[in-house]
């Protein structure tokens, strides 16, 4: 089925014979094209979401995506292809003239910052050669925090101009709608490239091209250093309704199985998963994507793949969910972050940035992270981007939430309101049987020191740092929040 929404009417109709087995991409013209209307926005997944990929993601605006923790596999089990919705009507706020002035000022100061055009001149690649520089950028499944190959991956990578046809990879940026930043990328793949050949123009015209967190995933974890190569992958991430970092991460883990024979060419069908290989990252991402013979292997994730093949400890995941773009071993407070995180290894949900990237040592990191996912909490909550966070400056943010919303909103609140979430889903999880046990790293990231880089030589240190974490988050030393937090917070 698929649900149809218009303004406060809302009907489930038949997706059988209809969007059902299609693209994400086929789904969005096919249900704009039945309800005459190109308005429509839609949220939709596609075969990998159908068929139980464990990382499938819910796609919207062909490259847009709820990308981690398997919601499109949610949506799959459920049989629902899509929700589709059109709205003509406003929306109410509680002061509409204040909160319209508290938008055009956040604005106009967002508008005027350096971030913002850094933002949308470089995106997210910009990350690239940060952590290529600091040594933590996770390479061949973590085993490496460096990669040889990262000039062919990167920003300049994207915008050198290819002897094939006189075009960059990198087109233009673009922006999500009514954002200013425009910080996402739109390329166009080498229509020369191997893995284009015979798909006529379908991935050779403009289309969401890699950010950061997919080129990372795609490249340096699995070795590539081919950006055409990791674009078409990316491309059928979106297409597919993939999250390429856990397609990524657990191709480089099976990379890994393959290396040391677990994996063989029997299991694969022939294809020889080798670490650097581009002919192997473009071929997993098609079988993956639609599910088919080694794919569905692929599509396990990381922590069931490795499981399956006697080797646990290949498995880059917290909680289940696989690494983002950052190696815990050269950012102490992204470790600490990943252990504790509700939804398991996620860079998002408050992380100790200025720290992290100026001082190897765990020091002073754990009210940092606390206050930062906290912060998170709240933030995500209010439906705004958070690039726009920094250059629109919270109390012009807190300005709009008081004009919008009933009651009286300030900084004290809001506050009180990110501790509240992040301690309701921490309840949530021990309550789905999560325990201390479960706030942790992978022995690599604990117990096999970086080789290179500004932690050269050093391991994750998340022993001294978690004590102190549960201490300053009023949580008892196995991790559970006590009565008198509990009660604080209004959650008893």
């Amino acid at each position: 089925v698929y649900l149809n929404i218009k303004n406060d009417q809302a009907e489930l109709l038949n997706a059988k014979g209809f969007v059902w087995g299609k693209t994400v991409w086929e789904t969005e013209d096919l249900v704009r094209q039945r309800h005459l209307d190109n308005e429509i926005k839609l949220a939709s997944i596609g075969v990998a979401g159908e068929e139980g990929v464990m990382f499938a993601a819910v796609v919207n605006d062909r490259d847009r995506a709820a990308g981690r923790s398997g919601v499109g596999t949610v949506m799959g089990s459920k049989n629902l292809k899509t929700v589709a919705v059109r709205g003509t009507l406003g929306v109410a706020v509680d002061d509409p003239k204040r909160f319209l002035d508290a938008m055009t000022a956040a604005n106009n100061r967002l508008n005027a910052t350096e971030d913002r055009l850094r933002r949308a001149a470089i995106g997210t690649m910009a990350m690239m050669d940060v952590n290529q520089s600091w040594g933590s950028l996770p390479t061949h499944n973590c085993r490496d925090v460096q990669f040889d190959g990262e000039e062919n991956i990167n920003v300049d990578a994207m915008k050198r101009i290819r002897p094939n046809d006189g075009r960059a990879n990198l087109l233009r940026n673009k922006a999500c709608f009514a954002c200013s930043i425009g910080c996402a990328r739109v390329s166009v793949i080498d229509p020369g490239h191997f893995s284009v050949k015979g798909t006529g123009e379908k991935y050779t015209k403009a289309e969401g091209g890699l950010e950061y967190e997919s080129a990372f995933a795609l490249g340096p974890m699995c070795g590539v250093d081919d950006i055409e190569a990791a674009t078409y992958a990316s491309m059928l991430c979106n297409e597919h309704s993939m999250d390429p970092i856990s397609f990524g991460a657990t191709l480089s883990a099976a990379m890994e199985l393959f290396d040391i024979g677990a994996i063989t060419t029997e299991h694969t069908g022939g294809m020889a998963l080798v670490f650097g290989s581009a002919e192997a990252l473009c071929w997993a991402a098609e079988v993956t994507g639609t599910a088919q013979g080694f794919g569905r292997e692929l599509g396990l994730g990381s922590k069931r793949l490795c499981e399956k093949y006697g080797h646990p400890e290949f498995s880059m995941t917290v909680k289940g969910q696989e690494f983002a773009g950052y190696d815990p071993r050269a950012m102490q407070g992204m470790g600490l972050l990943y252990a504790t995180s509700n939804r398991g290894a996620c860079h998002l949900r408050g992380a100790a940035w200025a720290e992290d990237y100026t001082d190897v040592s765990p020091k002073g990191r754990a009210p940092v992270v606390r206050t930062a996912q906290d912060g998170m909490a709240f933030y995500d909550s209010t439906g705004l981007c958070m690039f726009a966070r920094g250059g629109m400056g919270d109390e012009l943010i807190i300005e709009q939430m008081d004009a919008a919303l009933p009651g009286k909103w300030d900084a004290d609140r809001i506050k009180l309101t990110g501790e509240r979430i992040w301690n309701l889903e921490r309840q949530f999880n021990l309550a789905a049987g999560f325990t201390v046990a479960d706030d942790t790293l992978p022995k690599r990231s604990l117990e096999e020191p970086a080789k290179t880089g500004a932690a050269a030589g050093k391991v994750n240190e998340l022993g001294k740092m978690l004590p102190e974490y549960y201490e300053v988050r009023g949580w008892t030393a196995d991790g559970i929040p006590t009565k008198e937090t509990l009660t604080r917070l209004g959650l008893t």
